[in-house]
């Protein structure tokens, strides 16, 4: 029979017993996890890529080149910043608050560098007449290319208005309505291509054709913008956004 301090030991040494295999349980479950998470990050990323994945190597440690869908997804994402940064200005104005007025002027001149005049001209030649020729998902195209149009006479106009020294209270909730009318349109425009058009292209040509794409892509990115070119637009980005107060991604985090 164990007396009173024995009794205590034993119930001291039980507890550390259970909290130890508590602990080794838990660090179990966190490595099962983080292999589940790892498995699954690679499935989707194989799924939306089609063939070569960022940075994925061969078997001779070269790097595999861009799909054209994922080339032009990574471009929808510098994009979406944008709209972001679309957002932030126009909530200033409609505030009527003050705030960097060229951080407009510096977002529409990359959407017209970089987002119309490059990756949508990318679309029109290499992706629109295929879909046409096909005779596949000509109305979504159709529709597509119209917006293109339309996005273009928006950036013009917001350009003209945001290069004045001086703007007027009309001129600047003109500049609002501009940003949000070009936003309403790019989100589920850009959604569209990513989740149809750009998924359905992949079934649409040759592996050989796909692939010879996705070089001619980069190669076309290279020659107007350099070997970094990509790389400077989201650095170009990121500037606007610390700018305007709205880089760092955790002020976005709800608080629940």
């Amino acid at each position: 029979m164990l007396c009173g301090n024995e009794i205590e030991l034993f119930h001291h040494h039980k507890i550390i017993t259970v909290k130890e295999d508590i602990s080794q349980l838990q660090s179990y479950e966190n490595k099962q996890r983080r292999a589940f998470v790892k498995q699954g990050l690679m499935l989707t990323l194989s799924g939306i890529a089609g063939v070569n994945l960022i940075s994925c190597k061969d078997g001779k440690g070269k790097e595999k080149e861009v799909s054209p869908p994922e080339d032009l997804m990574q471009e929808h994402g510098l994009l979406k910043r944008v709209l972001l940064i679309y957002d932030a200005c126009r909530m200033h104005l409609v505030n009527k608050e003050s705030f960097p007025m060229d951080a407009i002027l510096k977002g529409a001149d990359i959407i017209k560098t970089f987002v119309e005049d490059y990756h949508e001209k990318q679309e029109e030649d290499y992706l629109f007449p295929r879909f046409k020729k096909a005779n596949q998902l000509t109305d979504l195209v159709d529709v597509l290319y119209r917006q293109h149009q339309a996005g273009r006479k928006v950036t013009a106009e917001i350009i003209q208005l945001s290069r004045k020294v001086s703007t007027t209270d009309a001129e600047k909730q003109r500049l609002a309505e501009l940003l949000l009318a070009f936003n309403t349109m790019y989100n589920p425009h850009e959604a569209r291509e990513d989740t149809v058009l750009f998924p359905a292209f992949r079934k649409l040509v040759s592996k050989h054709e796909y692939d010879s794409l996705g070089e001619e892509f980069e190669k076309n990115e290279h020659k107007r913008f350099g070997e970094d070119g990509f790389e400077n637009m989201i650095n170009k980005v990121a500037t606007i956004e610390k700018q305007l107060g709205i880089y760092d991604l955790s002020q976005f985090t709800p608080q629940v």
